[in-house]
């Protein structure tokens, strides 16, 4: 996703004395050793960032600064003191919040509910609904978030609704805020929304901990970067005496250049091309993925990219135009006839639109082949656990077991499901739309593995993601989409970042 560009924030001068410290913190489930002794300060009026693997600890610490688990050894220090922190109750109590990734709030009710949700506004036993509206909106107009406090929370996007999360957390009297990953949905401008935030915060002396896969990110905001891997603290530096190359070699001792590895595959024959193809949020684009190929969309939030892939996929069948298949006309009017024809889409909400998050891995992995594995009226059960224990071992995707709810598992973990599902159906055309949303590097460079598999494989694929670096590193074929059309198209790196950029904004 493209952020604010890369300004240092300005270094003030930290006080020593920490407001929360961590001793030997240790965490253990069954089975799973998740944090192993921590030793760890925070200062008061600092950015922290954690950055880590998926499985690294950095959901486990959350939890236990939070109040979500309790710690089995070790001890966590509150200006000083001992602290029990055993309840979320408790964290709020000392100051402690945290805005995660999914939005956990009330789509039913307005921006304004949800900011004093717990803290209503009451007169004589009614709700104050006029104050507490004109109340929540002087909040997010002081703040700097462009939102309306009188909307339905559901009515907004993904992104706005981090926004209004994030405006929560900040005017609940805290002192020590948590960031996990919150720029994995919002657009360019929300973003710098909630960069300006987070200086005010740190001038107003509330500590940040932000915990993010978005490394440009991490230098732009922090003072100081701590490193873990494998439940254990690498190390914690001043983010002026590291660079990008040393944190990705201590996340997962690879260099940044087999993260973004990308094998040469020769490309074979056409597999889909549109012509002049209209729909809803798009109109009169062209363009022909072949086997072996990468075709990467890029744009801005609404250009027009996941309308068009979304028609491809049969969901929002096109208005006008046509399409190919392997050289031969086809109408694609739903999704039943895009997987008949062989086109796999991994969404880009992959908890809402790509996975059954309270069945098991193994089914999740199976769905899409559940009637090839189907003897009669029951499914095959040696040929189901083959197929799920093949693809959690090829994929390296960590669970306890294939019976174990995809819920239970990480960001990274569940997009390998989504992914892997797609390759059991033996697809020839993959469409994976922001594939790496909320992922670590050391994932990230598992899935482009997969990728240059698939193309090895003859498929095609076509790659939408909204941060620039992967698309572009990526692609043979970069598309640039503005306001519903296709305005350009380049060869593999052959144009800038800035020219790319400028494309797709329009300047």
């Amino acid at each position: 996703m493209p952020t604010a560009s890369p300004t240092l924030a300005p270094r003030v001068a930290l006080a020593q004395v920490p407001i929360l410290e961590l001793r030997k913190l240790d965490k253990r489930f069954t089975g799973t050793h998740a944090l192993k002794a921590v030793d760890l300060a925070f200062l008061p009026g600092e950015v922290h960032s954690i950055v880590g693997e998926n499985g690294a600890g950095k959901s486990t610490l959350i939890k236990l600064l939070t109040g979500v688990h309790v710690r089995s050894s070790g001890e966590i220090l509150w200006q000083g003191q001992p602290a029990h922190i055993a309840t979320p109750h408790d964290a709020i109590a000392l100051g402690i919040n945290a805005v995660h990734q999914e939005v956990v709030l009330c789509p039913a009710l307005t921006v304004a509910a949800n900011l004093f949700l717990g803290d209503e506004e009451i007169k004589y036993g009614m709700l104050r609904h006029r104050a507490m509206l004109r109340d929540a909106q002087e909040i997010l107009d002081e703040i700097g978030f462009n939102l309306p406090a009188g909307a339905m929370l559901g009515s907004l996007t993904i992104g706005q609704q981090q926004l209004v999360a994030t405006a929560r957390a900040a005017t609940r009297g805290t002192k020590f805020l948590i960031f996990d990953e919150p720029t994995a949905y919002l657009t360019r401008q929300e973003a710098a929304q909630l960069f300006a935030l987070i200086r005010r915060l740190k001038a107003r002396g509330v500590t940040i901990v932000y915990i993010s896969h978005r490394l440009e990110e991490v230098f732009d905001l922090s003072d100081r970067v701590s490193i873990l891997r494998d439940g254990e603290l690498i190390s914690t530096e001043r983010i002026e005496d590291t660079n990008e190359e040393k944190l990705i070699r201590g996340m997962i001792n690879r260099t940044i250049e087999q993260v973004f590895h990308k094998e040469a595959v020769p490309f074979g024959a056409p597999v889909i091309e549109a012509r002049h193809l209209s729909g809803r949020g798009f109109s009169d684009v062209s363009m022909t993925v072949r086997q072996g190929e990468i075709v990467g969309l890029y744009g801005l939030i609404g250009a027009g990219r996941s309308e068009f892939v979304l028609s491809l996929f049969g969901r929002e069948p096109a208005t006008a135009g046509e399409i190919l298949w392997q050289g031969k006309p086809v109408k694609i009017r739903s999704e039943r006839d895009a997987l008949k024809l062989g086109i796999a889409l991994a969404p880009e909400s992959r908890r809402d639109q790509g996975l059954c998050l309270n069945m098991p891995v193994g089914f999740n992995i199976n769905l899409p082949i559940l009637r090839r594995l189907t003897r009669g009226i029951l499914i095959a059960g040696r040929p189901e656990t083959e197929a799920a224990e093949g693809q959690i071992s090829d994929l390296r995707i960590k669970t306890a077991s294939r019976h174990a709810l995809a819920s239970s598992l990480s960001g990274g973990n569940q997009q390998k499901i989504v992914i892997g599902k797609w390759l059991n159906h033996g697809a020839k055309l993959f469409i994976f739309d922001e594939p790496t949303v909320g992922v670590d590097v050391g994932t990230k460079a598992e899935i482009y593995r997969l990728m240059g598999m698939l193309l090895k494989q003859g498929a095609g694929i076509i790659l939408i993601s909204s941060y620039l670096p992967e698309v572009y590193e990526l692609s043979d074929t970069l598309h640039v989409f503005r306001t519903g059309k296709l305005v350009a198209s380049h060869g593999h790196k052959v144009a800038s970042h800035e020219d790319v950029l400028s494309q797709a904004i329009g300047v």
